[in-house]
């Protein structure tokens, strides 16, 4: 049975801190950025904290890394909704995720579940709601241009987590030392 939050060693929370700190650098400066959409890749990081340590980590760990980056490298003024977006990012993988691997079609669906969540409900819909509120526009107007960005990037999202999750190499950080799947 899979437990939701488990106890952390040091070396597990400076795994968790790397992390974060690459994630930060992915999407702030690794990302193509326009005043309306970001296209990057800061999800990778949080999928392998959600595979690796659960929801609740992940959640963390993603808000964490969206308050860092704001306060850091400050793109517009700190709005709280996105990190909301961030940490229900994280705990969407972790959920779908963590520690997860039984056969290659089982784990697909997992990561294509996932992944729509996290592209067209949160990005899409809460993202959208939180750029409309800081602006003053319309909800609807964000929409067409968010959802041609959310199109573009779900299938970018399962191929790459989809890599991760097979790759021999990376199965020991993300799976653990051992590399097993569950314990």
């Amino acid at each position: 049975m899979k437990k939701v939050v488990e106890i952390i060693t040091v070396k597990d929370m400076v795994i968790i801190a790397l992390l974060i700190a690459i994630e930060v650098v992915v999407t702030r400066f690794l990302s193509i950025q326009t005043p309306v959409v970001r296209i990057g890749f800061g999800f990778l990081p949080i999928v392998i904290l959600a595979v690796r340590y659960g929801p609740i980590y992940a959640g963390i760990a993603g808000a964490l890394a969206d308050f860092i980056g704001a306060i850091l490298f400050p793109i517009g003024p700190f709005f709280p909704g996105f990190t909301l977006t961030a940490f229900l990012s994280g705990v969407v993988y972790g959920f779908f995720l963590f520690k997860y691997k039984e056969n290659y079609v089982k784990t697909l669906v997992r990561i294509s579940i996932s992944a729509f969540i996290v592209t067209f409900i949160l990005q899409l819909g809460l993202d959208s709601l939180w750029i409309s509120i800081i602006t003053g526009s319309s909800y609807v107007t964000w929409l067409p241009i968010r959802a041609i960005r959310a199109a573009f990037m779900l299938p970018i999202q399962i191929i790459l987590i989809s890599i991760i999750m097979s790759s021999k190499q990376l199965q020991p950080i993300i799976f653990g030392k051992t590399g097993k799947e569950s314990d």
